[in-house]
């Protein structure tokens, strides 16, 4: 039986931290996101398929031997990419997918968030450009989209200057780092400002249209008033249905997005997407009325489709986006991490972090 090792002092820090922004859909959506603290050679970060708004009321760090998991991905071992295999306790719970990100970092803090306000800068194909205007006098790096794991943590570990303590991770989301936890709070406060951007509304959804356009159908519309946004403007239609523009809506969502044509059924619509040979839609977009959900998907799902609402109504209109390759989908969508983390939540599907 493995020895558990005891928390630091500054752990109860580092939970307050990781709930306030756990509880923030513009940071954190469903089990996305994770934040570490490192003590000698062991380092606590989020487990796997767990939620950052429980850290304080529940238990959802776990440790790991920090000198091993740095071994691995120096050494390009495979199992780096099995954080699983570095745990120092005995238990169900697995560490985040993304504990490699953390370790290439020296500072004591680091805390990983899917924020709307980057992302919507991080998709763009003048991303860096832009994230440099606003983040001009910080010591940060951009690193190009690459699917989470050692492959990515050594992508950022090439990046890193001695004094690096923000990466943008393109298509993606932010990496802020402190040499302790209220360090690192003060400098993602910093940089979230700095990146924030208006949100574009452009009208209210036809809730009547869609209820009658869904009736008989397994589709109802969205109970928030951010997901409708989707339909509300022509340019953001085609944006989202394009492609994929961040793993985590690969993994809740599936590729992409669907737009019910003019004067097609909904479960014409629904129907034209399984025989293309892709899953049933989790939603559907109904130009200029809103957009319908998927009835019984999970809270992770509804997060996921608000936040690529939250996402598109922060970037201006027919801006070049950059999107995710058919590979890069496929990848994401056969991982054996994210199998696992499904299963953790088998009433609640998907879960990311």
């Amino acid at each position: 039986m493995a020895v558990t090792p005891t928390q630091p002092d500054d752990m109860a820090a580092l939970k307050a931290v990781s709930a306030r922004m756990g509880a923030d859909p513009l940071l954190i959506q469903s089990a996305g996101g994770n934040t570490s603290v490192k003590d000698g050679q062991t380092m606590w970060i989020k487990a796997s398929g767990t939620l950052l708004s429980d850290a304080v009321s529940g238990e959802i760090f776990v440790p790991v031997d920090l000198l091993a998991m740095r071994t691995a991905l120096v050494e390009d071992r495979p199992d780096a990419d099995q954080p699983a295999k570095f745990l120092l306790m005995d238990g169900a719970l697995r560490p985040s997918i993304e504990t490699s990100l953390h370790a290439v970092f020296e500072h004591r803090a680091v805390l990983h968030v899917h924020c709307v306000n980057t992302i919507a800068q991080a998709i763009r194909q003048d991303a860096e450009i832009v994230l440099g205007d606003r983040l001009s006098g910080l010591d940060w790096a951009f690193v190009d989209y690459t699917k989470p794991g050692a492959n990515l943590a050594r992508q950022v570990r090439g990046k890193l200057g001695p004094n690096t303590d923000v990466v943008v991770l393109g298509n993606h989301g932010l990496l802020v780092a402190g040499k302790t936890v209220e360090a690192a709070r003060l400098k993602i406060s910093d940089v979230v400002a700095r990146l924030s951007v208006p949100a574009a509304w452009d009208g209210i959804p036809d809730i009547a249209a869609l209820d009658s356009l869904g009736a008989g159908s397994d589709y109802e519309p969205a109970e928030d008033t951010v997901s409708h946004q989707l339909a509300m403007n022509l340019w953001r239609v085609k944006a989202a249905t394009i492609g994929s523009l961040y793993p985590d809506h690969v993994i809740f969502c599936g590729i992409g997005a669907t737009a019910v044509e003019p004067d097609e059924a909904v479960t014409a619509a629904s129907d034209r997407v399984i025989a293309s040979g892709m899953s049933v839609p989790v939603f559907l977009i109904v130009p200029g009325k809103g957009v319908l959900l998927r009835k019984g998907i999970s809270d992770g799902a509804r997060a996921l489709v608000r936040c690529l609402a939250d996402v598109l109504i922060r970037v201006p209109d027919h801006t070049p986006l950059n999107y995710l390759t058919e590979a890069q989908n496929l990848e994401l969508l056969d991982w054996d991490a994210e199998k696992y983390r499904q299963s953790l939540n088998a009433g609640n599907t998907a879960n990311a972090g």
